[in-house]
């Protein structure tokens, strides 16, 4: 067979040969231009049959390199979901390979990097909310991801410790209960418990249009380590006990305004619905919140083991997480903060008034507790 190509071939050349010589006798018959053109033709024919029969290619059109794809397409390339985006990182001192989000989902994956001599300020959509700290373009895990063609970039910002200081921020976490469609309020005596959801609304309607910043746990612990700079314009909203009021009334509005909570669930109640991603679910313990011996809440009352015990278990109803908690009726010691400590939390919120600042006790971390009747501008005097 192979035998037969080259004979094939060298037949194709023979003719092509004998055309070659009949088209120079033709420059004198015809005409120097036609016969000429004639013989151009056919000697770039018989180059290309060589080439095709070499295998090679011509050096005049060399075969262009594909363009290495970058960390972003990468990591595309390995994903089918429309709706994958791939985020990177920019910044002086920023050397962070990108990360897969989901589009229309929180972000769960923007880390806080460190850098020597510097504090971290946030991430943010553009330089120039980079350069001016600006709260509406900062982005964090209350944000819900938008990309352009799958992909974005997110721009670190840094502050000298000293400016970070003297910020002097303070965050107010806080503390709503139960919640109450009449205006009145509800009797007895936890009355105070009760916030009517028309004020919470409100309460919500004015954090989202103040455009207040929402920390996640994560930014708050390292907040208070000195890690990370938050704008005094921060807040964090938590409710107890996982009520069905909380579920019915004040869930909903949540959704509507988008504004990122935190849920801190009795689990021995199981961890409750999935109702929006802006609601964050935590543990409020196990099965502590009651009584124990003596009057107080069990965590003050049960063994170190016991306590342990109780909030592994509580954390693996919520999934794992372990970044909080929120001490059953306030009741806490030393002895219950060590037990949190050793069960793996990293922070656990009290019912003493106050705000965090940089350097509070991660495990007894103050709140702003909302009673019935409060205001927007009792709000609004309570975290500016």
């Amino acid at each position: 067979m192979a035998a037969t190509r080259r004979t094939n071939a060298q037949r194709r050349r023979t003719r092509r040969a004998v055309g070659i010589g009949v088209a120079i006798a033709a420059v004198t018959a015809v005409g120097a231009v036609a016969g000429w053109f004639a013989v151009d033709a056919m000697l770039r024919a018989d180059a290309a049959e060589r080439s095709a029969a070499s295998g090679s290619t011509p050096t005049g059109t060399p075969t262009p390199s594909p363009t290495p794809l970058t960390p972003a397409q990468q990591l595309l390339a390995g994903s089918t979901d429309p709706n994958t985006c791939a985020v990177s990182f920019a910044g002086d001192g920023v050397d962070i390979p990108p990360v897969l989000e989901t589009q229309g989902q929180l972000y769960t994956a923007l880390p806080i990097p460190a850098r020597d001599g510097q504090v971290f300020a946030g991430w943010y959509a553009t330089t120039d909310d980079a350069a001016a700290l600006s709260i509406p373009g900062r982005l964090n895990g209350a944000d819900a991801v938008a990309c352009d063609a799958r992909e974005r970039t997110v721009h670190a910002a840094w502050m000298a410790p000293d400016a970070n200081a003297a910020a002097a921020t303070r965050v107010p976490i806080l503390m709503y209960h139960q919640f109450t469609t009449k205006p009145e309020g509800e009797s007895g005596w936890l009355r105070g418990n009760y916030a009517f959801v028309g004020d919470w609304e409100a309460h919500l309607a004015y954090i989202a249009e103040q455009q207040f910043y929402l920390p996640t746990w994560a930014e708050l612990s390292a907040f208070i380590d000195g890690r990370l700079f938050l704008p005094d314009r921060s807040v964090i909203i938590t409710d107890d006990d996982a009520d069905p009021t909380w579920l019915e009334l004040a869930v909903p509005l949540v959704e509507k305004y988008r504004v990122m909570t935190t849920s801190f669930v009795i689990t021995v109640n199981g961890a409750g619905p999935e109702l929006t991603p802006y609601v964050l679910k935590r543990s409020h313990t196990h099965d502590m919140h009651t009584a124990g011996a003596d009057g107080q809440g069990r965590i003050v009352n049960w063994s170190h083991d016991e306590i342990v015990a109780d909030l592994e278990t509580s954390a693996g109803v919520l999934g794992g997480t372990k970044e909080v908690i929120a001490y059953p009726f306030g009741h806490h010691d030393d002895a219950a903060k060590q037990a949190v400590a050793d069960a793996g939390f990293e922070m656990a919120r009290t019912i003493e008034p106050g705000y965090v600042a940089i350097g509070t006790d991660k495990l007894a971390l103050p709140t702003v507790r909302i009673n019935y009747g409060m205001t927007v501008d009792d709000l609004r005097k309570a975290i500016g």
